[in-house]
């Protein structure tokens, strides 16, 4: 009888890379793999991870540390390092990390299992050559690590924005779509798996284009909706939304239908258009307070989210209380902070200087968390005894009496269990609050 063999995937980072083991996942199954969650049953180990800041290369870099030690104790098993920290490194890991059997990039997961069978014979293997057509569609997801409620679905890949902070465009390729037809697909089969939200996924999803022969070009509006007449039970979400390309046609569209959740995160990075302008964002703070009076108009009580970026090359303090100004100004319902940290090869390590000392940086975004915080305490404060339509996700992480799920406003709700179950709606009526949950009642 044949051993299965045994495949575990650690992933760092943001959610493409989830979706992007998802896909691994896939190619190995074809392979005779098996996910495994335990890794000490693993006959193959990938890592999958981000490049995006300094120290999630780091957590990359211990990790790796540590499956030194159990490669030791089973040399027979072989480790792998994918995504976007194997495509910024290349061949330097593998003189680096001699943990590594193969190193592989975004583009590359197809030649996994013929990379693998190179390592078998004791040679290193690696590719990292990125594609300017590769998306995957044709590949069906193994969703190894989802509830069977919520999951992603990969749009397109890449990003052709070029902010002068990120490392993404050098290690994801340039932006191209996928076929419209087999996102629905995907979206489609997904739904009568028992799935009941799904979230696109893209750099930016904004500027997602297909041109289908019959259709003409299809634009991000156009998909949502025809993701969204999918079955008025699946509610769609998606990730992540550029300012400059925040359309109005797509705020009405989110508006026009009930299961299209009514979130929106828009990185706004900095209040300030000098230092906006120094990122390459493409817009000014005046033109982000725009698209958040277009949002407030067009889809009343939106929760927004955003990313926050302080200390970037040049800041003042002027700059820092643009930030916060802005913040306050905005309301966000929460936000994603962090501190800048230098990419090697992007558009700021090569013109400007990383000039904001460190303890400046750290007091900047301690403030910037201070009045997130609050933000976030208000906005759920507002509401307590309001009625939300829930999606069950699974049980609390503190309590297996307890239900957790979304509302539509992507807010964490909590409430005691029911006689329903994962993957149904229940309105619930909010009792109470934290800086990040709602807690409530079934209603």
């Amino acid at each position: 009888m044949t051993k299965i063999k045994k495949i575990f995937i650690e992933t760092y980072g943001c959610q493409m890379n989830f979706s992007d083991s998802e896909i691994v996942a896939s190619v190995m199954a074809g392979e005779g793999y098996e996910s495994t969650p335990d890794i000490n049953e693993a006959d193959l180990i990938l890592v999958n991870t981000c490049s995006i800041r300094e120290n999630a290369e780091q957590r990359v870099r211990r990790r790796l540390q540590n499956l030194r030690s159990l490669k030791r104790k089973r040399p027979g098993i072989r480790i792998g390092l994918l995504g976007c920290m194997a495509e910024r490194l290349k061949e330097k890991l593998l003189e680096e990390e001699d943990t590594l059997d193969v190193i592989v990039g975004p583009d590359a997961y197809r030649d996994l299992p013929r990379l693998l069978k190179q390592a078998e014979t004791g040679q290193k293997a690696i590719n990292t050559i990125l594609s300017s057509e590769e998306t995957y569609e044709d590949i069906i997801p193994v969703r190894y690590d989802s509830n069977g409620v919520s999951g992603y679905i990969s749009i397109m890949r890449g990003c052709g924005n070029f902010c002068s902070y990120c490392v993404v465009p050098f290690v994801r390729g340039r932006e191209r779509s996928r076929d419209v037809n087999s996102i629905l697909k995907e979206a489609t089969d997904m739904y009568e798996q028992g799935y009941r939200e799904v979230t696109l996924l893209g750099q930016n999803v904004n500027s997602f284009r297909w041109n289908d022969e019959v259709s003409g070009t299809i634009n991000f509006a156009e998909l949502l909706e025809k993701v969204a007449r999918i079955d008025s039970k699946l509610r769609v979400r998606f990730a992540t939304s550029h300012p400059k390309d925040l359309s109005d046609e797509l705020l009405h569209v989110i508006a026009s239908y009930r299961n299209i959740c009514k979130s929106i995160h828009l990185p706004v990075q900095s209040g300030s258009t000098a230092i906006l302008g120094k990122m390459n964002r493409g817009y000014s703070r005046e033109t982000y307070m725009n698209r958040i009076e277009a949002i407030r108009r067009i889809i009343p009580g939106c929760a927004i989210s955003t990313d926050i970026i302080t200390g970037f090359c040049d800041e003042t303090e002027e700059d820092h209380l643009q930030t916060l100004s802005l913040m306050n100004w905005a309301e966000f319902d929460f936000a994603f902070m962090f501190k800048y940290s230098e990419r090697p090869d992007t558009l700021a390590a090569d013109h400007y200087k990383d000039n904001v000392p460190e303890q400046i940086k750290e007091r900047r975004l301690n403030e910037i968390i201070a009045l997130q915080h609050r933000l976030s305490e208000k906005s759920n404060k507002k509401d307590i005894n309001s009625v939300f339509e829930v999606l069950i996700e699974g049980y609390s992480k503190r309590s297996k009496e307890h239900f957790a799920g979304r509302n539509t406003g992507n807010k964490m709700v909590i409430f005691p269990m029911t006689n329903n179950k994962p993957g149904e709606y229940i309105h619930v009526k909010i009792c109470s609050s934290t800086s990040a949950t709602l807690i409530g009642e079934a209603f």
